[in-house]
């Protein structure tokens, strides 16, 4: 059981690259400090809420300052990208971690994106991501010569080859066969999360959803790696939540709910976001409720997870039990704007600290039993 960090991360708009850029460091530092295991960290090139274009640079530049993060791409869009690409940076950041390194993929998720790269059209992006994917495995699994065609991107080295040069060769990473892959997961009954258990990698359920929708992932997944005579195993799954830890319940509660506060300013900007693109029934506790209904506090409700670090060992046993067997609870990275700074530095520390030793504890005596049955 693994304690992580997922960085989206979600800033106000007008607020300036540099300093988010400065401050998402410093959450990332904090985090390996007080005991976190994984960073994992979104990709978008269109959008100053969620400025990271290039989550391998981002982490690149923590890799000597850290000792115990693992590093995870939440995710590499695999679309915007040309694979040969992908497989060669990945290969280096894998090589510059010692392996540290926890390769997530996706078809992506911002509208802007898929404009700015060409890619509106979803189905067309699945396909791009799956050959994508294929194509990398592909190069990390050979010497030259190089012939992988493709229904988007072909590649090819087949004659500026010079063996005792090693010219035309592509990198391979630090861990064989490669770092392990997990796909992010964002809807309920998510077929990306069958797909992923076909193929045996691991799934990242996001944060944006209620418990209800998070369980149908583990169905989905565990059904489809067991068709495909594959193991379902916890340790592959990673669950993203909105976290608040305090002194008292009293204190989380209204830091959650406080206009002030980066969850409601989160909850905000992800329902009207999805609003816009008519699915704002991810979010909702019930999908079929009038969208009216699903107020932001109706939906960080049934979304964030928050309390005194008894509440939140309690909330936190009760979620596991209803979703099911996950590794790694993500915490959601948020903006530090005015107090939310001191807000969520004690969260983290409470949760790592306090709260998680007692819920890793718990889950190992939970799952002994459950094998033991």
């Amino acid at each position: 059981m693994r304690l992580g960090i997922f960085m989206m991360p979600v800033h106000p708009p007008a607020r300036a690259f540099t300093d988010t850029l400065a401050e998402d460091e410093e959450k990332a530092l904090y985090a390996d400090q007080i005991g976190f295991d994984e960073m994992w960290l979104g990709e978008h090139f269109s959008a100053t809420t969620e400025p990271i274009p290039s989550p391998l640079m981002f982490m690149a530049s923590l890799v000597p300052r850290t000792k115990n993060l693992k590093f995870g791409t939440g995710v590499i869009c695999l679309p915007n990208h040309d694979p040969a690409i992908v497989a060669a940076e990945v290969a280096q950041f894998d090589h510059m971690s010692r392996g540290r390194f926890m390769f997530g993929i996706g078809p992506g998720g911002l509208l802007s994106d898929f404009e700015l790269f060409g890619n509106a059209d979803r189905g067309v992006r699945a396909r791009k991501a799956m050959e994508a994917i294929a194509t990398i495995e592909k190069i990390w699994a050979q010497d030259p010569p190089y012939d992988v065609p493709g229904e988007f991107r072909s590649v090819q080295i087949k004659d500026a080859i010079i063996p005792h040069l090693g010219i035309g060769s592509m990198p391979k990473p630090f861990q064989k066969p490669g770092p392990p892959i997990t796909m992010s997961v964002s809807s309920r009954n998510s077929p990306t999360a069958r797909v992923a258990g076909q193929r045996g990698w691991g799934i990242l359920s996001g944060n944006n959803m209620p418990a209800n929708a998070v369980a149908t992932h583990w169905q989905t997944y565990s059904k489809a790696a067991a068709e495909a005579g594959k193991p379902a195993r916890g340790e592959n799954w990673r669950v993203a939540r909105n976290v608040m830890v305090a002194d008292s319940d009293a204190e989380a509660h209204d830091r959650v709910f406080s206009k002030a506060g980066s969850n409601n300013y989160f909850y905000t900007y992800m329902r009207e976001v999805l609003s816009r693109v008519g699915i704002l029934s991810v979010m909702k506790p019930d999908p079929d409720m009038p969208d009216d209904a699903a107020t932001v506090e109706v939906i960080t409700q049934a979304c964030a997870l928050y309390g005194s670090p008894q509440t939140f060992l309690d909330k936190l046993i009760a979620l596991r039990d209803e979703v099911g067997p996950f590794g790694t609870l993500l915490m959601t990275g948020l903006d530090w704007s005015g107090p939310n700074r001191e807000w969520e530095r004690n969260s983290m520390r409470l949760l790592a600290q306090e709260v998680f030793p007692k819920f890793r504890q718990h889950a190992i005596q939970h799952d002994m039993a459950q094998a033991a049955e």
